[in-house]
């Protein structure tokens, strides 16, 4: 089992097309896991595994895969970049260490970078920054660096600095050693060769030297004095210095090259070994017990009892379930039973396994800080907590975005209905950005998710992986429905149910939260007027109303519920009638509080080249688009809008043939707005 200070947890992260699975292909290389460089342009990378991965170029799941650096082991969770993806990169978060964010020197912080820095600085990760593709044209080291000030709202802090640029890129400058790096070509860069600095960039170097050290001294007394003091100044004590402030996000280091054509990823690696924490060096995680009902500090040591968090579940129909699992404390042993405290059951582990992308190697056990997959649990899902009985912490619960978009799905034939039925589960189960659920109605099943590329991919698979022959909808948007007016409401019930009397009188009052404030319910009735067992009774009925909306059936946003009076008989008020009651009490006083249909605004953002701005704002506006923001960068124009969903369906399309191909666009749920017509519209 590894030495804890010898491993690091990472993920590599950044908006789409930036280099990610190209970096993660070189690191694999370099570190002998692979040998040969598989290269995402030609459908070969090693971590985009699915065939879809392979023909989009780009990652949907996120590939756990473990290599060896400097005697150090590091578990990397290859992430996606396309916002639809989010929920991976989310829960890859939630169990990452540190972090490598990745910038391309041409497109600087794009939109999705801004957001998984965010999500990032949510977990408190921390990271260091890696400039890639100097070698393209419009690369501009220096504008990244400006870029991550003004929108990421951070003191980027270059450790290197690129040698000549775009297609005359030689190597780095090392500000650590003060040398240069270049990379022997005839060996795909495995041969790193060193020099002095060249005369003409000396003086360059020198200056961003001195800022290196004037970050450096407000972390460290010791280098504060040797600076001062004009003495020669250690490379060791920088990079401690370095790890000190990394990890304790004061700034962020910055190191740069160009993965593609094999230049700058080993001190990659090195910044990994040097500046991002082992799980020894980061804070106890924080988690519930639930027999002391109070919060409790888990640290992180293999003598302590097992605890560990399902972060990501892959279904796979040969081997059953695979859990990958992050262990905060103990240690998990092939065989052994395991408490899910989660769902409060016990489940047996058949095998363990270190994952190297779809490939793995069996292990005898794993310890506290390592990331591991567990094969035989059958009712484990992601975000649920393992440990024991006699210890159960329930670990901080994932949080993801609500489903936005929706299709209706049916099969081709009634004997494929079980088939689709299995595909869908296996789907919900591995992704808790998709859920599934039938129209009472019309009995059509309704598949939701993150956008029209999450769905495209989730339908893909169902017909490719599950074999399933059905027909699939046009997109619909998942609307939301709440109030604007505040009623109070008298519910009574009273119906005779298999020879027994059944009856409830409540007094309701519904009313209008501000918008993202969420649903409430809460008991006003007089102390001691209901027992606890019949109120509780109430909540539920109107909790699952929540769900079921007001007039077209969206569920219901920010409406807060308070239970004012209830009229109680000793011989006939059941928990049964208290639950219908509050469920239809909150349907009768919504329906007089002026209901209001809510639709999904998308923040959208646009990269266009210039000439097409005009193009590019006069299509938004026409799709009831509000222009946010138009920023300029060289030869390229960012757009940042806001638009209902609705209007968005084949933007894609329209921005294509409107840009000649050459604009790209991102979009993502932003908030719900009242739907202008209302319920008619």
């Amino acid at each position: 089992m590894a030495n804890l200070d010898g491993i690091r947890n990472i993920g590599i992260i950044a908006h789409i097309d930036a280099g990610k699975t190209t970096t993660t292909e070189r690191i694999l290389y370099y570190t002998g896991k692979t040998h040969r460089l598989g290269e995402v342009d030609d459908g070969e990378a090693t971590m985009d595994w699915m065939d879809q991965e392979q023909e989009r170029g780009i990652t949907i799941t996120a590939a756990a895969t473990t290599c060896y650096w400097r005697d150090h082991q590091i578990n990397i969770i290859d992430t996606p970049g396309h916002v639809d993806f989010t929920a991976e990169v989310e829960r890859s978060l939630r169990v990452l260490d540190g972090a490598v964010v990745i910038f391309s020197a041409v497109e600087g912080v794009e939109p999705q970078s801004e957001t998984v820095w965010h999500q990032a600085d949510r977990y408190r990760v921390p990271r260091f920054a890696y400039v890639n593709k100097l070698d393209r044209i419009g690369a501009d080291f220096h504008g990244v660096l400006e870029e991550m000030k003004a929108k990421l709202g951070t003191i980027p802090l270059p450790l290197q600095l690129p040698v000549g640029s775009e297609s005359e890129l030689q190597g780095v400058v090392d500000l650590v050693e003060m040398r240069e790096i270049c990379w022997d070509q005839n060996d795909q860069g495995n041969t790193l060769l060193y020099s002095p600095i060249d005369a003409a960039r000396v003086e360059e170097a020198r200056k961003w030297r001195e800022n290196l050290l004037d970050h450096l001294s407000h972390i460290s007394d010791k280098l504060t004095e040797l600076y001062l003091a004009g003495a020669e100044i250690p490379s060791a004590a920088l990079r401690s210095a370095i790890r000190q402030g990394t990890l304790a996000n004061k700034f962020t280091p910055v190191l740069c090259g160009a993965s593609l054509r094999n230049m700058g990823v080993q001190p990659v690696l090195d910044g990994v070994v040097d500046f991002l924490p082992s799980p020894a060096d980061l804070p106890p995680a924080r988690g519930h017990h639930l027999k002391k009902n109070e919060d409790v500090e888990v640290p992180c040591t293999s003598e302590a009892f097992a605890l560990g968090l399902v972060f990501k579940l892959q279904v796979n129909r040969e081997a059953g379930n695979l859990c990958y699992v992050r262990m905060y404390s103990g240690k998990l042993k092939e065989g052994q039973t395991v408490y899910n405290i989660s769902k409060k059951k016990r489940e047996r582990i058949n095998r363990l396994l270190r994952m190297h992308a779809n490939h793995s190697q069996q292990l005898d056990q794993v310890g506290a800080g390592d990331i591991a997959a567990i094969i035989g649990l059958k009712t484990s899902q992601t975000g649920d907590t393992l440990g024991v009985e006699a210890f159960p912490i329930l670990l901080e619960k994932m949080h993801f975005p609500e489903p936005v978009i929706s299709v209706a799905i049916e099969p081709k034939t009634l004997s494929e209905r079980k088939k689709l039925g299995e595909a869908l589960e296996t789907l919900a189960l591995e992704d808790p950005t998709f859920s599934v659920k039938e129209n009472e109605e019309t009995g059509e099943l309704i598949i939701s998710g993150m956008g029209e590329l999450h769905l495209d991919v989730l339908v893909t698979r169902i017909f490719r992986e599950f074999k399933v022959e059905a027909r699939v909808g046009k997109p619909q948007v998942s609307y939301r429905e709440t109030i604007g007016a505040e009623v109070t409401h008298v519910e009574k019930y009273h119906r005779m149910i298999a020879g027994k009397e059944h009856s409830a009188t409540i007094t309701i009052q519904v009313k209008p939260q501000p918008r993202g404030q969420g649903n409430s319910f809460t008991n006003a009735t007089e102390r001691g007027a209901l027992p606890d067992e019949l109120a509780a009774a109430v909540e539920r009925g109107v909790t699952a109303a929540f769900g079921s909306g007001v007039v077209y059936g969206y569920p219901a946003l920010d409406i807060s519920v308070s239970l004012l009076d209830a009229e109680y008989h000793q011989t006939t008020s059941t928990p049964i009638a208290f639950e219908a009651a509050g469920a239809m009490g909150f349907d009768a006083a919504c329906r007089k509080a002026n209901p209001i249909l809510l639709e999904p605004i998308m923040a959208v953002d646009v990269l266009t080249p210039s000439e097409f701005l005009g193009e590019v704002i006069s299509n938004l506006n026409a799709r009831q688009g509000v222009i946010v923001n138009v920023e300029s960068k060289p030869g390229a124009d960012h757009v940042k809008a806001q638009a209902p969903l609705v209007a968005m369906f084949g933007f894609s399309t329209v921005l294509r043939s409107a840009t000649q191909g050459r604009a790209t666009f991102t979009m993502e749920f932003s908030h719900f707005a009242e739907k202008v017509g209302g319920f008619g519209g």
